[in-house]
């Protein structure tokens, strides 16, 4: 959804190959598996800095590691810096008319992007195991969605010029660290009314039968959070575009069009 925000110089490149970014779009979820490096760029623990943590806390890289050292920034994440340095790595793609990578760095980008999105990124509480709430990251990001997300209303709008990427990503996580609270406490209301036989349900996956959140349970904290998933991946997606824009714009606006024939490499796991 993503491609379709883009301006008229951009959108023919991207649909072109917009099977590939789709693809590509999680592949540093699947690099967490094999390079331990990957795992804080996709959160920012930003309560560990407190109560009130985006009123204080030093938004440079060499500010932030100066008062808190790096071994903190790695246990608690560097999201915000990793929206930051894939964009810059974007801008140099385009200047460069190197198809590959402005393809794969989109898809990285976007994915990191949509991160920064969802609230329990956000938080030391990011699956509910310090509330007796463990399972509610997948409840939120992946069962909802795949049950209610067909209903989603996600037309795009165009995508706009972002000034400073850093300041860009930490309006994004500010926002995102905003509902984490809310996510965590309607599910906890919930739990207090919802039948505890009527909460769980079998269903085939594959050739496994495994336990979800049964629909009904689904459809009660999905109704509690009045459209929030909705927000979230709107934002998202415009979000995605924007920094796909921004990054364009920055390179000097370079003629997409000649790269449309270029010979794309379908699988690469980088």
């Amino acid at each position: 959804m993503a491609v379709y925000t883009l301006p008229k110089p951009m959108a023919a490149f991207y649909k072109a190959n917009i099977g590939f970014i789709v693809e590509h779009a999680i592949t540093p979820d699947k690099r967490r598996y094999v390079d331990s490096t990957e795992i804080p760029r996709h959160f920012f623990n930003a309560d560990r800095y407190g109560k009130n943590p985006f009123n204080k806390i030093p938004r440079k890289w060499k500010d932030f590691e100066k008062r808190y050292g790096r071994d903190t920034m790695l246990k608690h994440g560097i999201l915000p810096w990793t929206i930051q340095q894939n964009y810059y790595w974007l801008v140099k793609a385009f200047k460069e008319h190197d198809t590959l990578s402005i393809l794969r760095t989109s898809a990285n980008l976007a994915h990191y992007v949509a991160d920064a999105h969802v609230p329990l990124h956000l938080a030391l509480n990011h699956d509910g195991q310090l509330t007796g709430q463990e399972g509610i990251h997948a409840l939120w990001e992946s069962r909802l969605p795949e049950l209610f997300g067909g209903s989603y209303t996600l037309l795009p709008a165009k995508a706009r010029y972002i000034n400073n990427p850093l300041t860009e990503a930490f309006r994004i996580c500010r926002s995102s660290f905003g509902s984490a609270d809310s996510v965590l406490r309607l599910q906890h209301i919930l739990n207090k009314t919802f039948p505890e036989t009527k909460k769980y349900s079998v269903e085939k996956r594959g050739n496994r039968k495994v336990k979800v959140y049964s629909v009904e349970y689904c459809r009660a904290y999905h109704n509690m959070l009045k459209g929030m998933i909705q927000r979230r991946m709107r934002s998202a997606m415009i979000a995605a575009g924007s920094y796909w824009f921004s990054a364009w714009v920055d390179a000097g606006q370079p003629d997409l069009n000649r790269l449309i024939s270029k010979t794309i490499i379908k699988r690469d796991t980088r």
